[in-house]
């Protein structure tokens, strides 16, 4: 038997991938707001500490988006009965969202969802490493400028406060 890409195959790939970027945008947006908050939102400065539990709150925040974006093509799956029960619908879609790969395969009928998944895996994870760089970037910023206002305050005081 030969395969041929069908467009309900089409049909139903783009819209798993629609509603993965869908998701994975609300997602980005709860944990860039979620960490302005922690962040700015009591108006003191930034501390190391505080920086680093948000860089760690936000990819928390970051995987659970990921394993709800994957759930949604397990469901998928286990609906058009291309795998045997959730736990392998899962395990499926989870490896081929990571583009590791696994040992089940989708029936003929669904494989170009396969690459589809995986694009979409892809994609979304570009988008996270943009969010986890930016956050990292304003935490190392906001240290690197409390450096320099200590180093200055110690020069200043070596001075004799004089300026």
């Amino acid at each position: 038997m030969s395969y041929v890409t069908s467009l309900e195959e089409v049909f139903w790939g783009t819209a798993l991938v629609a509603v993965t970027m869908a998701v994975h945008g609300c997602g980005m947006l709860a944990t860039l707001r979620a960490c302005h908050l922690l962040g700015h939102g009591s108006g003191r400065p930034l501390t190391f500490l505080r920086g680093g539990a948000i860089l760690i709150l936000a990819s928390w925040m970051i995987v659970l988006v990921h394993l709800v974006e994957v759930m949604a093509w397990a469901a998928f799956f286990l609906w058009q009965q291309a795998m045997p029960d959730p736990s392998a619908s899962y395990y499926f879609s989870l490896m081929q969202y990571t583009t590791v790969g696994s040992a089940f395969n989708l029936p003929l009928r669904w494989r170009l969802l396969d690459g589809m998944l995986a694009i979409a895996g892809l994609m979304t994870f570009a988008w996270s490493t943009g969010v986890l760089f930016m956050l990292a970037q304003d935490f190392q910023s906001a240290q690197l400028s409390a450096m320099a206002a200590r180093r200055e305050a110690r020069r200043h005081r070596a001075s004799g406060g004089l300026a």
